[in-house]
């Protein structure tokens, strides 16, 4: 093989490894307000009764069964009463009946499943949770879009703002800046239901509870991680006091 063929096989190598970070560079820089996570099961629960009754009727959560809600504090019969309403059982997926060919023609595309949701939003930007809880809170009308909305964080967006009458409607003020940059800054319209904060405290939650329903042990896996961590400290103290007292009349 000549030395210009492999110079040039190291440059096509170089470019299939750096570009993928290349074009992500490129990318317009994304603004996550830090989401306020809580593990409270006052706020998850909470948080689920906002999932299954403004989420549930179009996203799936296909990896969660509705059982598994007693580990934020629920029995059964509170999961039956206040957050199954088309004849599930506990033991069920929390599935969707809206088939996938039917809401592509309706939305665009067909709208995902959100158990892992939390978790796939992550970037370099932020966490799953701060993708969310920016994007439910940065919905604006916008007449030119099917469902008369728009995100500032997903920009063209398929989905429609299922919380507007909770939040209220916002409108967008684009800023164009001496530098060719473009600001959108909203503002509330028309009232929702919720305050302001309100909303925010809702959103919140939500995000807790999509977060929670992507790794509901994550509480338990970190505190059986930090008691690991403790006993590997312990051993490697007693494993040094060990050495020193083997070695101690070895010359």
């Amino acid at each position: 093989m000549s030395i210009r063929v492999i110079k040039t096989l190291k440059r096509l190598a170089a470019i299939v490894l750096f570009a993928p970070a290349l074009a992500l560079s490129a990318g317009a820089e994304l603004h996550l307000d830090k989401a306020p996570v809580s593990s409270d099961p006052a706020a998850l629960q909470n948080g689920a009764k906002v999932f299954v009754n403004y989420c549930l009727s179009c996203h799936s959560a296909s990896f969660a069964r509705y059982n598994t809600l007693q580990q934020i504090g629920l029995d059964e019969q509170q999961i039956r009463d206040n957050l199954m309403f088309t004849g599930e059982r506990v033991g069920d997926l929390m599935k969707i009946a809206m088939r996938p060919a039917e809401s592509k023609v309706w939305f665009g595309v067909t709208p995902p499943d959100l158990t892992l949701i939390a978790r796939q939003r992550a970037s370099e930007f932020g966490s799953g949770a701060d993708w969310l809880y920016t994007y439910l809170r940065q919905f604006y009308r916008d007449p030119a879009r099917p469902t008369g909305w728009n995100n500032v964080v997903f920009g063209n967006v398929g989905m429609p703002h299922a919380l507007w009458e909770l939040q209220g409607q916002q409108v967008a003020k684009v800023t164009e800046h001496e530098d060719g940059t473009k600001s959108v800054a909203l503002e509330l319209a028309t009232p929702g239901r919720m305050s302001v904060e309100e909303y925010d405290k809702t959103v919140a939650d939500l995000v807790s509870f999509l977060v929670w329903m992507g790794e509901p042990m994550a509480d338990k896996r970190k505190t059986i991680g930090m008691y690991v961590l403790i006993f590997l400290a312990g051993l490697f103290v007693l494993s040094y006091a060990l050495k020193k007292n083997y070695w101690k009349d070895i010359h």
